[in-house]
């Protein structure tokens, strides 16, 4: 099977290339989404998420990371099978839960309207676990140009469904956790179409029970370690949606919701490229020589110098965003942008890296670190909730992810071989190189009184300048960047 060859760079610029049109079209409709639905309909479909993505994170029992690690293609093919099994059991598993507890469930989330979709469930969670299955094996062979399109073709069939219900009348949270559904099914029918076209003869050929039952022996570590330490991951990431709700409203969780998804687009635009194309390189290079130095230093040094400003930036205008462009009844989730921006900045750095715990086999360390930080974020949580101050309950939760996540990324940087020093030094050079930018946004905000049109333009000035420097210090990030501007003719 031909395995396309690319340079990191190039790799992740596929990636990000379909991400930025597809997070791009979410971008710009976004500002009339916020006007035709109200804050408890992003509300109720951030809870649905929140339970999909804690069941979804178990639909391959995490046998899809190990598809990424064997030598050769016919062993990588029958864990492919292995992780399509397991989101057959997974989905009967949550479909007798949600029978059984759906009040409860609906109760806790103090959100009555949510009841009407939970049969949704399973089918979300179907889509989603045979989607990672795949996009996991598309990873292996290199051909990350196929995610972009799946990417496009999916956002553009959630947009226009988004918008099309939206101006009929029809703007309810079921709308978009409908349209979000169908994001899904189209984005793994695009991705799964390719993947069958190319490989399915290596799939008839290899696929076999008594290898798969092989491939479940060898990297039983996955379901034992990682699968739990994922689960404590994603559900310490929905746990301020269901805290939220428990304790305050989805009027709430839609502020928050709106404000972590803006916050977070820039960090998974870039970084869940990252992710993708690092797991794959280390796994070749430890496979290779066992050094994961080099991959590891020019990985986290392009991340902190891509990520450091946009969210310092964000902490500061993050309020002047949301009036501007959503409208002024979403002011209060630019507040909540602002509290969270350090802890989404931590988790940039850290999370592509975190999965050299699979490439070291070291998923035991990965499930402790999780433990912890649930452990540590239910805690904030609680203790927040119990104040009934919303914005204090995020400041704790914001803090213990900075602890955490900060904690983490040093101590991969220490397994991988690099002084934790230069990772320090790393951060420090770059908030450096953003602060004289932001000292002039934080003046013309606060003391000349300039309007909040005028700081959100001002800001984005900033931004161009800032990665305009970066570029010009990155020869390896200029290659991609170059390549793409002679694509669209930008350049000759």
């Amino acid at each position: 099977m031909p395995k396309p060859s690319s340079s990191f760079a190039g790799n992740v610029l596929k990636l990000v290339t379909g991400s930025v049109f597809a997070q791009g079209l979410g971008i710009l409709v976004a500002p009339i989404v916020t006007r035709l639905f109200a804050p408890e309909a992003f509300g109720v479909a951030a809870l649905f998420a929140s339970i999909t993505g804690i069941i979804g994170v178990l639909a391959c029992f995490r046998y899809e990371l190990a598809i990424m690690l064997p030598k050769t293609d016919e062993e990588a093919a029958n864990l492919l099978g292995l992780s399509l099994f397991f989101v057959l059991i997974i989905i009967g598993i949550s479909a007798l839960i949600i029978f059984f507890t759906g009040d409860v469930i609906v109760n806790l989330l103090n959100s009555p309207e949510l009841k009407k979709y939970l049969w949704l469930i399973p089918i979300s969670v179907f889509v989603s676990g045979i989607f990672l299955a795949l996009n996991y094996w598309n990873s292996r062979t290199k051909h990350f140009g196929r995610l972009s399109i799946a990417r496009v073709v999916s956002s553009v069939a959630t947009q226009a469904t988004k918008l099309g219900a939206g101006f009929a009348g029809f703007v309810s949270g079921g709308v978009l956790i409908g349209t979000g559904i169908l994001g899904q099914i189209v984005s793994t029918l695009v991705l799964g179409g390719q993947i069958w076209r190319d490989d399915r003869r290596l799939f008839k050929a290899s696929i076999r029970w008594e290898k798969m039952i092989a491939g479940l022996k060898r990297h039983k570590k996955f379901p034992i370690y990682n699968t739990w330490s994922a689960l404590l991951n994603t559900a310490s990431q929905q746990l301020p949606t269901i805290m939220l709700a428990f304790y305050f409203s989805p009027k709430i969780v839609g502020f928050y919701a709106l404000g972590k998804t803006v916050l977070s687009m820039p960090m998974s635009l870039v970084g869940g490229a990252v992710a993708q194309v690092f797991f794959q390189k280390a796994s070749e290079a430890y496979n290779r020589t066992g050094n994961l130095s080099e991959v590891v230093e020019g990985v986290f040094k392009r991340l902190v110098s891509m990520g450091i400003f946009p969210i310092l930036l964000l902490t500061v205008i993050g309020e002047d965003l949301f009036v501007v462009v959503f409208g002024q009844r979403w002011a209060e989730a630019g507040v909540y942008m602002q509290i969270l921006g350090l802890w989404i900045f931590f988790q940039f750095i850290s999370s592509p890296i975190s999965t050299l715990f699979a490439v070291l086999e070291k998923q035991h360390y990965g499930l402790l670190f999780n433990t912890v930080l649930f452990v540590t974020r239910a805690a904030s949580l609680i203790i927040g909730g119990m104040t009934g101050d919303v914005r204090f309950t995020l400041f704790l939760f914001a803090s213990t992810g900075v602890a955490c996540y900060g904690f983490l990324c040093f101590w991969l940087i220490s397994k991988a071989g690099l002084p934790v020093m230069w990772a320090q030094y790393c951060i420090g050079k770059y908030s450096l190189y953003s602060s004289p930018l932001l000292i002039v946004i934080a003046l013309a905000k606060w003391s000349l009184g300039v309007q909040k049109m005028e700081v959100l333009l001002l800001g984005l000035c900033c931004l161009g300048v800032y990665y305009f420097l970066v570029m010009r210090q990155d020869k390896e990030l200029r290659k991609p960047v170059h390549s793409l501007f002679q694509r669209v003719g930008f350049i000759k």
